[in-house]
């Protein structure tokens, strides 16, 4: 194992160095199935809003965020902001979905001014597909790792990404 010095600026580079190659396999992973990465992201967001439960609860028992528990999708300015993206750009984002028939838009029950985003059958096969290629991808790419060297990793980047935890 390399010895890593503790200068903050030192462990950003190291850092940055893993992030760009772990972003460069994921752009080449997500070549075959014609997607970018910010477009499986939105996918995926759109796909965990639909695993809502109705009782409220989402993956893992996690309670869902005010509202989502009895809507039957996914309105897209809550889409641009799990995102962290300009509803602009958010709209882009499932234009390109929508036209390659992964997400479909649909009328809000009882907003007419909303428009609610689902996955469609196609949407969930593919993304199905991609994480699953997505979890072989990130084995191979952590196989340099010892188990407990990926989970004492895992919990270091736990640390620095309080949002997730």
């Amino acid at each position: 194992m390399t010895n890593t010095s503790a200068d903050p600026a030192a462990l950003g580079d190291l850092m940055h160095a893993a992030f760009r190659g772990l972003r460069k396999r994921w752009m080449l992973q997500l070549a075959p199935f014609d997607l970018t990465p910010h477009q499986f992201r939105a996918l995926n967001v759109v796909a965990r809003a639909g695993e809502i439960a109705p009782g409220g609860k989402g993956e893992g028992g996690v309670k869902a965020e005010p509202g989502l528990e009895t809507e039957p999708g996914l309105r897209l300015k809550e889409l641009a902001e799990r995102l962290r993206i300009a509803p602009r750009s958010a709209t882009e984002v499932v234009d390109q979905l929508a036209a390659k028939g992964l997400v479909e838009r649909a009328a809000h029950p009882t907003d007419r001014r909303a428009t609610l985003l689902s996955l469609t059958d196609e949407g969930a096969q593919l993304r199905k597909q991609v994480l699953a290629d997505r979890k072989r991808e990130a084995d191979e790419f952590f196989s340099v790792l010892e188990p407990a060297d990926r989970a004492e990793l895992g919990r270091i980047l736990g640390e620095l990404v309080p949002e997730r935890g």
